[in-house]
């Protein structure tokens, strides 16, 4: 027999993704800058359907984009 209730713990956390990112790698990057720039860069895709898909992606892992870092 299952239980009475089923739940679902949701991540609560918010990752803020500052914008712009750096334009191209340079050598000695952290890896964190290196996936700052590539996250920027996604969100700069000129497609629309690619647009879509990141901002999908992005809601689904609590992740947002803000301009200027504020």
């Amino acid at each position: 027999m299952g239980t009475a209730i089923d739940y679902q713990k949701l991540m609560t956390e918010i990752v803020f993704i500052n914008l712009p990112g750096p334009q191209e790698p340079q050598p000695g990057m952290s890896g964190g800058e290196l996936l700052h720039g590539f996250l920027a860069e996604l969100k700069r895709a000129p497609d629309a359907s690619t647009k879509a898909f990141i901002d999908s992606v992005a809601a689904k892992w609590s992740v947002r984009f803000r301009e200027g870092g504020k």
